[in-house]
């Protein structure tokens, strides 16, 4: 498989990265020597949310990048706009966009706010979109363009449908996204890809969400995601395209076999298969 040959000097942009997988992604670009654009909401300390994208921004200068934090809403066009702009201000263009911000909410249907159904739309699906199309006059000038949206592959299996409308339907119009640009963006050699967890990962939604410490010790670490996007932004944009990845798949690529340091669990057998997956359990 054709690789380029570093992310050292190129610029990734990570919307919603100030914690969680998307700031392990952004320190594992930092470490290759990577400029990080991090657009997101948080610029106070939540008190369920550890992170800020300035505390981010630290974080990835620490860890061997440049960093520009940027206070913003995916779900607001000038937002997107001026991230867009400032990030080629100061990095003099956009090499890779990676589409991490994203709302959960599993609430079946009829106890759905059409507000909490508009948001989810408004941060998952559009925001994935809006960001993709606003980078692209960009990203045509970079010599290994991608994008990679951390999204599902698309299992048609009516349970997940059926067991949380409101968010697989946003999470799917991600996934229709890559589909899409992968298509529509071919002959201009821009990558298009999604990635997902073959099992849950340890983040904030695991503990604050989808069952607390009890699970947490029953997923991995988001490193795993962040070495599986670093192996696929580094190969050729114009031969890797329209793929949707597990991290499991993509680091077995790479030849790694055994993927014990990343896991939470005891035992391999422990873990928490993720949402989607044609063998995953309903949640």
């Amino acid at each position: 498989m054709t690789k380029s040959t570093t992310l050292a000097g190129r610029t990734v942009l990570v919307s919603g990265g100030s914690r969680g997988i998307g700031l392990a992604i952004a320190l594992r670009a930092a470490r290759a020597g990577a400029n990080l654009a991090l657009p997101a909401k948080t610029a106070e300390p939540h008190p369920k949310l550890e992170g800020t994208v300035f505390t981010a921004a630290e974080a990835v200068e620490a860890a061997g990048g440049r960093a520009l934090p940027i206070v913003g809403d995916v779900r607001a066009d000038a937002d997107v706009e001026r991230a867009i702009a400032s990030t080629v201000d100061a990095f003099g263009g956009i090499d890779v966009v990676i589409n991490n911000a994203s709302a959960i909410d599993l609430t079946p249907t009829p106890g759905v706010s059409m507000k909490r159904y508009d948001l989810l739309q408004d941060i998952n699906t559009r925001g994935t979109f809006l960001l993709s199309k606003t980078a692209l006059p960009h990203l045509e000038k970079s010599a290994n363009p991608h994008i990679l949206t951390l999204s599902p592959p698309l299992n048609l299996h009516p349970r997940w449908a059926g067991a949380h409308l409101a968010y697989t339907l946003s999470k799917y119009g991600m996934s229709l996204c890559t589909l899409g640009l992968a298509d529509e963006l071919a002959d201009r050699g821009i990558a298009a890809n999604s990635l997902w967890p073959r099992t849950t990962i340890a983040t904030a939604a695991i503990r604050n969400l989808l069952g607390g410490e009890a699970a947490e010790a029953r997923a991995r670490t988001p490193e795993i995601m962040a070495d599986a996007a670093h192996a696929i932004l580094t190969r050729d944009s114009r031969t890797c395209t329209g793929n949707f990845f597990t991290d499991e798949e993509v680091l077995r690529e790479e030849g790694m076999a055994d993927l014990s340091g990343y896991r939470l669990a005891e035992r391999e057998e422990d873990l928490d298969l993720d949402f989607f997956l044609p063998d995953a359990p309903l949640p």
